[in-house]
This record gives structure tokens, sequence and C-alpha cells, in this order.
């Protein structure tokens, strides 16, 4: 019977010690305070076009409905990256080595990377970083128990912000970065160069990352994709509304709001917004926001790429493309990128 690896991950990392959970995962908590929620939600919504982050869209309840959304018939992004997953992950670990430290963006529910996980060998350590601290805490330990020989860090914080990851206490021979559902997608170009440039230091000398780009396609799947008939993508746009009720002590009605997705061609973006359907004032812990009627609240973007447009991004950013896998219809992109010397 294989036993467990010793942990690998001392308390000294980051402004807060490591609490031990279930199946040995250790747990580092940066979450984000309930104040920075409201402060930025008040702060957006006082803009000329109201916002709120997409980030904020993964409460519990919310990542429920992204797991839904992405099982839906419209959906194509997460099938099409399965399928390069499944046909290429031996392929894509062959440059791991024992040793490496696969750190996930924004981990989610973690079943992609178990495709890289099954073809790996050797003994590794693997660092989900994701700001849903209850769904990141159930889908380590899921994980850890899965892999016996799998050292499992969950680090609950915002990944775009300044973020010291857990020091190990023996030597990682390689880093390697895993930033799957088109993700990258959902920031402005900005925080994009941002994000990469923040990798491309964590990730280090002889680092790589492994990263999925949804290419731009033809606009009728991408409504569609955005629009889908069970209404799914509806109902996780508008439980935003509910956890601004929730934990900014907000009064939004969510009758007073609807779903409203659509292919801006011009900037290259799917757009979600929540539009308001009558002149109404809501109120967040007494700060008063109107709304005319058609007012929307921008929730996200989903920019699209070609290949050699985000090759173009990559390589301001340090990176240069190592492999390129993509699906049998060329709707979805798989990049390992490596540091540029």
């Amino acid at each position: 019977m294989r036993q467990r690896l010793p942990r690998t991950f001392p308390s000294r990392a980051g402004r807060f010690p490591a609490t031990p959970c279930e199946n040995g995962v250790l747990f580092y908590d940066y979450h984000p305070a309930v104040l920075d929620f409201k402060r930025d939600v008040v702060a957006g919504l006082s803009r000329p076009q109201k916002q709120v982050s997409p980030k904020y869209f993964y409460d519990e309840r919310g990542s429920e409905l992204f797991n839904q959304i992405c099982e839906l018939d419209e959906y194509y992004l997460t099938r099409a990256e399965t399928s390069i997953l499944s046909d290429n992950a031996a392929e894509m670990v062959t440059s791991f080595g024992t040793g490496s430290m696969v750190i996930e963006y924004g981990s989610g529910n973690s079943k992609k990377i178990r495709y890289l996980l099954d073809a790996l060998s050797g003994y590794h350590t693997y660092v989900a970083i994701d700001i849903s601290r209850e769904h990141l805490l159930e889908s380590t330990s899921a994980l850890a128990a899965a892999y016996p020989n799998l050292s499992v860090v969950a680090v609950c914080a915002d990944y775009l912000r300044s973020l010291q990851l857990p020091i190990p206490d023996r030597v990682v021979r390689r880093r390697v970065g895993f930033f799957p559902g088109s993700t990258i997608g959902n920031f402005s170009p900005r925080e994009a160069i941002q994000f990469l440039r923040t990798a491309r230091r964590q990730l280090g000398r002889g680092g790589a990352l492994l990263i999925g780009v949804d290419l731009k396609k033809d606009r009728r799947a991408l409504h569609a994709a955005y629009n889908d008939a069970r209404g799914v993508t509806a109902a996780f746009n508008l439980n935003l509304l509910v956890r601004i009720n929730r934990e900014c002590g907000a009064d939004f009605n969510l009758d007073g709001f609807r779903h409203h997705a659509f292919y801006n061609e011009q900037m290259g973006r799917v757009e979600m917004h929540l539009r308001s359907m009558c002149m109404q004032t809501v109120h967040i812990d007494g700060v008063a926001i109107d709304f005319a009627k058609g007012e929307t609240i921008h929730t996200e973007n989903s920019y699209k790429y070609t290949v050699a447009e985000f090759e173009r991004l990559a390589s301001c950013c340090g990176f240069e493309t190592a492999q390129l896998w993509t699906d049998k219809d060329d709707h979805f992109a798989l990049y390992c990128l490596r540091g540029l010397p």
C-alpha cells in the first residue's frame, strides 16, 4: 500500500500559517474581506458604465452554476478543451519531470487537472489557487484522496493580486502553471498582460504555463454559448446580485434585472450585462445607486483570440509558444508557453 508523502510546505509562507485539513491538504487563507467586496461593488456601480468584476461570480452557488454551464450543449468550450486534454495529456507532461510543482490558477472543481495527474509518474506537488473557499477545500480534499502520492496545497486568494506562494522544504525541479478554461479571455488586455507577467515571475527559470484560449469563430456559436436555452447562464449572472444582497447589505430586486449577452465584434469579445428593466434605486449598506430603464451592469467580458493574436500577447510578457494543441474544429487552443531566456 502506498503511503502519503510528508507535507512539503512549512507554515512560514505568506502572512498566515497553514491549516491542515481533510486528507492532509494544507490550507492557506488569503481570502479577501467582505469589506473589500463591498468597496469594489460600490465603486464599480458608481461609474458611468456600471460594472462588477466577474471574479465575484464564484461564491458556492456561483461555482455550482458554472459547473452546470460547462455541461450545456451550447457551451462548446469545456468539450473542446476536455478533448484536447484527453488526447494529449501524456505529451503535455513529458517535460514536467519528477518533483515538479503544478500551480493551478483558479482551480474550481479541479477536474481538468486530473488529466495531467493521471499522465504523471513520480512525486509531485499540486498548488490550487481559488477565490471560493468552500469549493476549494472540497475539491482539493477529493483530489488528495484520489492521488496519495501527491502533495496538495490549497490557497484561497485572488491570483491577480500580489501573492506569496508557499515555500517548499525540498527542491522543486520545475514549476508548471495550469490555467485552463479560457479565463484569460475574461481579462482586459491590460489585466491579461498583468497576469501573464506575474505568472512568468512566479514560474521562474525553466518554468512553463499550460493555458487555455478560446479562438475566434462564427458569432452564432458564440451567442448560443452565452444565451443557453435552459437559462443557466442567466441564473449564473443574476446570482451575482444575490451575493451582493447577502454579503453587502444590498436590496437588489432580482425581478428588476435581466441577463443580456452579445458578441462585440469590434472588440473581439462576448459581453455579459445585467439590464435594468425599469427606473429604480438600489441601496448598498446605505449608499443609493440609481438605475435608468435599460441601463446595464457590465459583469463580464470574454475575449476571443486568433492564434497569432495570442502569441503576440504572450511574447510581450516574456513567453514563447513551445507547443500548441487545438480541438478538431479549431474552436479552442491549449498553449504550452515557455519563458523566454
